[in-house]
């Protein structure tokens, strides 16, 4: 069985940081793209950050660029977000994703992805 599941949201203060995980079962994360999203209230989920699965480069929304960073860890099957310089306006719920073929930077779009994480809440007060 195919599954994500995300850990580590939090409320944080502005300026702070958080590292979000995602772990996966039932599949290999190293072949796949992954990638992270954010539904904020009244908001279309948008894309934060990912890894292709053609050219294994890493994108960003210029909304988290140099703030945000992702990464993997093969030998324990999960991806990270890692969040900081955080703003009021980062408050959204989180989501991991994985997907045999995101290539290049519409890793990036929500459609690309076939499995999807529950959500993780990320709030940021002021």
């Amino acid at each position: 069985q195919v599954q994500l599941v995300e850990s580590g949201g939090g409320l944080v203060q502005t300026g702070g940081s958080l590292r979000l995980s995602c772990a996966a079962s039932g599949f290999t994360l190293d072949s796949y793209a992954i990638g992270w999203f954010r539904r904020a209230p009244g908001k279309a989920r948008e894309g934060v950050s990912c890894i292709s699965s053609s050219d294994g480069n890493t994108y960003y929304s210029d909304s988290v660029k140099g703030r945000f960073t992702i990464s993997r860890d093969n030998a324990k099957n999960t991806m990270y977000l890692q969040l900081t310089d955080l703003k009021p306006e980062d408050t959204a719920v989180y989501f991991c994703a994985a997907d045999k073929r995101a290539y290049r930077s519409l890793c990036l779009k929500p459609y690309e992805y076939d499995y999807w994480g529950q959500g993780t809440q990320v709030t940021v007060s002021s």
